[in-house]
């Protein structure tokens, strides 16, 4: 999935495809915390064409019943020299008075929902209205941005090689959204201090289980590939380490994590859970079950730890450095990044 914006949307067979489901189950928690949190909106999804777009889709299908004010949906360009000889343009086009033969392989297309155009009493994909593009649809570039500025919702699943640039493209204007993205990402140094400030969090769908994409029919696994490979049959892959970002509020952000004393949690594990770093005052936590809850000083963890983060139940206090400026260390080895916590809920 690292691979450059314009290809990703260029080599389809190489594409993956955020299944219906998985955006379902997500949106669901925070209509469920939050009723009204699109109502009255205009969500943009600058990544994505209602062809074979399920995030398109969904929010189409679902205007009404969510209270949208607008939806626009953008897709890039069919680069032309990216593409094969046999490409055809899309239904939407096909039979569209507004089809242009040059346009369909040089030009982004920009959809936009805001009524019942077909006046079925009802409004979904049908009720799209599109047209082309001045450019290729980059999110870089002054046309989309513009439509940036006119959202108040993004989301999307955008290309992960360029997550960095594309986060600091929506807090730059100050937006919402819910975008998916490598857990990895939490590492970068563009996005830890944005998490220690409360400004952006993970979303409610847990990430240890890695997330199922629809791929096509002609995608080759790995040899080394031991998962689903279809799933309601739809052809997927499974790929580790993806999670939703967000600065939407969700339930499963306050909820409490449920933890063991520091004497409880020695009792039933003899592997000493509790060694101290070499280079910081704090101890090391392998696992997040393992947190205890009457410990009153810093504590490195996991950054599998923010998928059961509540800032009111904790305060992150620094991000994989010691004291001296280098990675922490314990007996001399260094863990896989380490986030320093404390519990806000334990007295000093």
């Amino acid at each position: 999935m690292n691979i450059n914006l314009q290809e990703a949307k260029a080599a389809r067979k190489d594409e993956f495809y955020t299944q219906y489901n998985n955006i379902e189950k997500e949106v669901a928690a925070y209509l469920e915390y939050n009723p009204k949190v699109f109502r009255g909106k205009t969500i943009l999804l600058p990544c994505d064409d209602p062809e074979w777009s399920n995030f398109t889709k969904f929010f189409a299908q679902n205007f009404k019943r969510f209270g949208l004010k607008k939806l626009i949906s953008t897709s890039y360009a069919a680069n032309s020299k990216n593409y094969k000889s046999d490409y055809q343009a899309t239904l939407f086009e096909m039979n569209d008075p507004q089809y242009d033969k040059k346009k369909t392989t040089k030009n982004g297309k920009v959809f936009t929902l805001t009524r019942d155009k077909s006046g079925d009493g009802k409004v979904d994909v049908d009720d799209l209205e599109w047209h082309y593009l001045a450019g290729g649809g980059d999110f870089r570039s002054d046309e989309i941005k513009k439509l940036r500025d006119e959202a108040d919702i993004i989301v999307t699943n955008p290309p992960f090689s360029l997550s960095r640039e594309f986060l600091a493209w929506i807090m730059e204007a100050n937006k919402q959204f819910l975008i998916i993205g490598n857990m990895n990402a939490i590492t970068y140094k563009e996005v830890f201090p944005l998490i220690k400030a409360n400004k952006i969090w993970l979303g409610a769908t847990n990430f240890n289980t890695g997330m199922y994409f629809k791929v096509p029919n002609d995608f080759i696994y790995a040899d080394t590939y031991k998962f689903d490979r279809e799933q309601d049959g739809v052809k997927v892959n499974r790929v580790p380490g993806v999670c939703w970002f967000t600065n939407l509020d969700h339930g499963r952000r306050h909820k409490p994590l449920q933890l063991m004393t520091e004497a409880e949690i020695i009792k039933f594990d003899t592997k000493k859970p509790f060694e101290k770093y070499d280079n910081y005052d704090a101890i090391e936590i392998s696992l997040a079950k393992n947190i205890p809850s009457d410990y009153k000083g810093v504590m490195g963890v996991p950054i599998s730890f923010l998928d059961k983060y509540n800032p009111k139940q904790f305060e992150i206090v620094k991000f994989r450095k010691g004291d001296d400026d280098k990675d922490l260390v314990v007996k001399g080895k260094c863990p896989y990044f380490r986030i320093l916590i404390k519990n806000k809920k334990v007295k000093k």
